[in-house]
């Protein structure tokens, strides 16, 4: 089996354990499914949560940072000024043989072509043709396709129209416009002067020609942004320490070092002056988790020109007027998400049995402590193992009670969602010594811990 067959493998059982374990599941599935969206379960929302407050935890770590959760609805005006309306676009292709949508530039990488993304509409059709021979449908396998077309990608909605003469309402298709809008919101409030930044959490939607590869690319998805206002002076070197500080980010999340790298932008979009992508290598290959680019003071000088406010701000010491210029940082909860399950995947066999185990480090894990009675039809067993779980709950919060099955069975199942520590109330528990048996998912080894001090054996191990 090829290396790309193989990754093919591992991404389709991820997304089996996914949904077996109640990770994910396709969007509207009992009516065939939606293309691009997906629900979360009980344990993908707790990794969901896990993800969002790592992320706001690094933020607020920071003292000059805002925290922002601005309106999914905006006024038209806003994805006007942004450039949204005028040139957010992918091109479309069509297969005219099965009619199957799909992105011209996506079609091209498959030959190894590389089209611009500031290319206008007849220069991606210009090197559309100039490839068309060598183009298959993925899904068909025919060479038969239309002509490209420019698709923007804003999601439209009718809040509020009910005349013909109401303007268009965008749902949107990034969080950073809320936090440019409200840039001077926040400034004037007096908390924050400049440098500062204003992070946020919040759903954006995109009317993708091709979703694909899972949860990387959706209609519907939630971002994690930070824009950073600061003097033009010191903008170069404020964004060196943002990209250090993003890359070492990660090590708290447990992803492995050598699936990690920085990739500099071969072309620029419009508003940047620098950019760059963390990448991971996703079972699919490199891609973007995480973009940090320099915009400069395009968005604040767009939003006063459309709005007619002013953007800029006094600096005292130089005695004049500036407009700060823009740091971003922008992840995606559901890519984050998707790499932190991908590093986390592992088959391997402990005790002679083969197991699927997910090596989430203890604070990303879903669930972090099981509690288990060793027989299920012992009341005192069971009636203790309550009382310990009970009490692990109202530390750990995350703690699963689980009587169902074998002990052999309740460990595999327990490592499928990642659980890293089991602990088993048994007969010794009751009527020796009042300890039990605490196991790690990892190397499968067990200790007997008191139960006096098993908070505080979990709390060193978890933190």
């Amino acid at each position: 089996m090829s290396h790309t067959n193989d990754n093919q493998e591992v991404m389709e059982k991820i997304v089996a354990l996914c949904k077996r374990r109640g990770f994910v599941f396709q969007g509207s599935e009992i009516y065939g499914g939606f293309a691009g969206t997906y629900d979360f379960g009980p344990y993908g929302v707790a990794l969901r949560k896990n993800v969002v407050d790592m992320w706001t935890q690094s933020m607020q770590d920071h003292d000059n940072i805002a925290l922002l959760d601005s309106s999914i609805f905006t006024a038209g005006r806003v994805w006007e000024a942004s450039g949204h309306v005028g040139g957010f676009s992918d091109p479309l292709v069509v297969c005219n043989h099965c009619h199957t949508k799909h992105r011209a530039d996506h079609l091209l990488e498959l030959v190894n072509v590389v089209a611009d993304e500031k290319m206008t509409e007849a220069q991606i059709n210009a090197l559309f043709d100039k490839h068309r021979k060598k183009l298959k449908c993925p899904v068909c396998g025919k060479k038969d396709f239309g002509k490209v077309s420019a698709k923007n990608l804003l999601a439209t909605a009718n809040l509020g129209m009910f005349e013909e003469g109401d303007a268009q309402v965008y749902l949107r298709g990034e969080t950073a416009q809320g936090i440019f809008i409200n840039y001077k919101n926040v400034l004037e409030s007096g908390l924050y002067s400049v440098p500062f930044g204003i992070a946020q959490v919040g759903k954006a939607f995109r009317n993708e020609i091709s979703p694909r590869q899972f949860l990387f690319r959706k209609r519907e998805f939630e971002q994690m942004e930070m824009q950073y206002f600061l003097h033009p002076k010191d903008a170069l070197v404020e964004y060196e320490k943002w990209k250090k500080e993003r890359l070492a980010y990660y090590d708290l999340l447990g992803i492995k070092k050598e699936k990690l790298r920085f990739k500099r932008h071969d072309n620029l979009v419009f508003y940047a002056k620098d950019a760059w992508d963390i990448q991971y290598e996703f079972p699919f290959g490199w891609n973007e988790l995480e973009g940090l680019h320099y915009r400069g003071d395009y968005d604040l000088s767009q939003h006063q020109k459309f709005s007619g406010v002013d953007m800029s701000v006094y600096d005292e010491e130089m005695k004049q007027r500036y407009i700060p210029h823009v740091i971003e940082t922008s992840v995606g909860v559901d890519r984050t998400m998707l790499m932190v399950l991908a590093d986390a995947y592992h088959e391997d066999e402990m005790n002679g049995e083969k197991r699927v185990v997910l090596h989430f480090t203890p604070r990303m894990a879903p669930i972090k402590v099981a509690v288990f009675p060793l027989l299920r039809n012992k009341p005192n067993l069971v009636q203790k193992a309550r009382e310990v779980y009970t009490a692990l709950k109202k530390e750990f919060i995350r703690v699963q009670f689980d009587d169902n099955g074998n002990i052999g069975k309740r460990y595999r199942r327990q490592d499928e969602i990642g659980t890293p520590f089991c602990v088993t109330v048994d007969f010794d528990t009751i009527e020796k010594d009042d300890t039990v048996t605490v196991r790690d998912r990892d190397s499968g080894k067990q200790e007997r811990v008191a139960v006096k001090e098993l908070i505080i054996y979990l709390q060193s191990k978890i933190s």
